[in-house]
């Protein structure tokens, strides 16, 4: 594509082709409901909670390993999003949107409580993904989960784009879209910092219209295993 893509709509100078090129290698890669199921059936457990949980709520990769059990409220069915770990360093979430409490379907709380189950660190100041090896001083890595189990996994059944964490950020995102749901209850769940254009234009999105437009995505994963079993 690259050159004769640019040069064909008349981009000719070199810092626009670059641009231009640059933005058509930066479409995010995104998975179907079957192909995120068929990734989750094929892990094991430690990794099926991540990537259910990860692929169900948008998390980015930096919170998802920073959630402690205190973070996560059975009885009110929310994760509160309060910090973030990069390279093993706790620190704040990215933006002030970005530490919102989100909705937590309750077919994800069944996956937690399952992992909860068998986990050696459940007190609330535990965290939700402690690293046995670290002696639940920290999380595991996201990194090497990812490099070595992950990936790899989804390679055997058939994925062969290269994924990452953030593929089932987006993969969320598209697939909220393809519920319908409110581009201001997207913006919540996806806790971006809402634009002018969508402060001006969007009330603020009610608890129950994110909990519906979650749990569609949750159920069109667990649709996806039933369109593969029968």
């Amino acid at each position: 594509m690259d050159k004769m893509f640019c040069y064909g709509c008349g981009m000719t100078e070199k810092g626009s082709i670059r641009r231009l090129c640059n933005l058509a290698k930066k479409i995010p890669l995104v998975l179907t409901p079957q192909q995120i199921q068929s990734l989750i059936a094929a892990l094991p457990l430690r990794e099926r909670t991540l990537i259910f949980l990860d692929a169900g709520t948008g998390l980015r990769m930096s919170e998802l390993f920073a959630l402690k059990w205190q973070d996560i409220h059975f009885e009110t069915g929310e994760i509160s999003v309060i910090r973030s770990i990069v390279m093993q360093v706790v620190g704040p979430c990215k933006t002030e949107a970005s530490q919102k409490p989100i909705p937590m379907d309750a077919s994800l709380a069944q996956a937690l409580k399952i992992w909860q189950a068998q986990s050696k660190f459940t007190a609330p100041d535990d965290w939700v993904f402690a690293s046995l090896k670290l002696r639940g001083r920290l999380p595991y890595w996201g990194q090497p989960l990812m490099r070595h189990i992950i990936r790899p996994t989804a390679v055997k059944i058939g994925i062969s784009s290269r994924i990452g964490w953030h593929t089932f950020r987006h993969s969320f995102s598209t697939l909220l879209r393809a519920t319908g749901a409110d581009i201001k209850v997207m913006q919540e769940l996806m806790r971006h910092a809402s634009t002018r254009v969508t402060l001006g234009t969007y009330t603020q999105a009610i608890t129950e219209q994110k909990r519906k437009a979650q749990s569609a995505v949750v159920q069109l994963l667990l649709k996806a295993n039933d369109s593969a079993a029968a």
